[in-house]
């Protein structure tokens, strides 16, 4: 007789097995993963292709409107165009984590009100698709590099340290909208709003160097607040070495948030994922 997996539901059962059901049902997390990244490109002309065309497009437009037009100056012996594309590298990952795991519980409602498992895998397995996109990205930069002669710096090896804080930011804010978004749909149309602000008060078109420079401005203090100007920076600290401004303190705050926001959302995710089925 083949071996068979019962999984017993029993009140409070779930909730004193949930960790342990969540490794369990590792398999549909890659399922679910292997569907979103499929559902993604399905029908696309170009497919995997516009994981190249997106963020090559963008930096070209940046190049010129923030370079050539606004006479915006990035950081010294480091070419514009790599400065923008490593930045735009880690935030695209950020935004489209954060969109994808928003939407995460509407998007398979299907399954949120047939049957039992830990809904955390849900928002998880959506991280996949911004993970292949960043994939992409940075070798995209790499080549950059090579064009520019403007070799990868050795702290290159910090790289995994900000991906993994990266993911934790969009995870954390992305769970808090993805719980509001079941009950209030107006999130929704919320997040494309708020992804655009944070493009421009995020270091992408231009370095935190300048902001240095106003030092004694009101809004000094917030603007390090903001804990994807750390994850940015330290980025590209990462590529391009100290050529490359980075601020360790910002640092510090962001790996506060991060790891507040971070514990908080998972906390309210769990503390509210058995009224999903009600509001879907």
């Amino acid at each position: 007789m083949a071996d068979t997996n019962i999984v017993l539901i029993e009140a409070g059962h779930s909730a004193k097995n949930y960790w342990k059901d969540l490794w369990k049902n590792r398999e549909l997390l890659w399922i679910l993963s292997r569907r979103d990244l499929s559902v993604r490109y399905k029908q696309s002309l170009l497919g995997m292709g516009w994981a190249i065309i997106r963020p090559l497009l963008t930096t070209f437009v940046m190049f010129f409107v923030f370079s050539k037009v606004a006479k915006l100056k990035g950081d010294p012996n480091v070419p514009y165009p790599l400065m923008i594309l490593g930045a735009l590298t880690i935030w695209s990952f950020f935004s489209n984590t954060l969109t994808q795991v928003s939407n995460s519980i509407l998007l398979n409602s299907n399954l949120v009100s047939k049957v039992y498992f830990p809904r955390l895998i849900m928002p998880i397995s959506t991280v996949i698709v911004g993970f292949v996109d960043f994939v992409v990205s940075l070798g995209l930069y790499f080549l950059f590099s090579i064009y520019f002669k403007f070799p990868v710096s050795h702290s290159v090896f910090f790289l995994p340290f900000f991906l993994l804080l990266t993911f934790f930011a969009s995870l954390g804010f992305g769970l808090f909208f993805a719980v509001i978004n079941v009950r209030f749909r107006d999130i929704g149309q919320l997040i494309p709003f708020l992804v655009q602000v944070g493009f421009y008060i995020c270091p992408i078109a231009y370095s935190s160097r300048l902001v240095e420079e106003n030092s004694g401005a009101w809004w000094y203090k917030f603007y390090y607040l903001n804990p994807l100007v750390g994850i940015i920076d330290g980025f590209r600290w990462c590529l391009q070495g100290d050529a490359a401004f980075f601020n360790i303190q910002s640092l510090y705050s962001s790996c506060i948030v991060v790891c507040l926001i971070s514990v908080g959302s998972i906390y309210y995710f769990r503390k509210k994922e058995n009224s999903f089925v009600d509001y879907i």
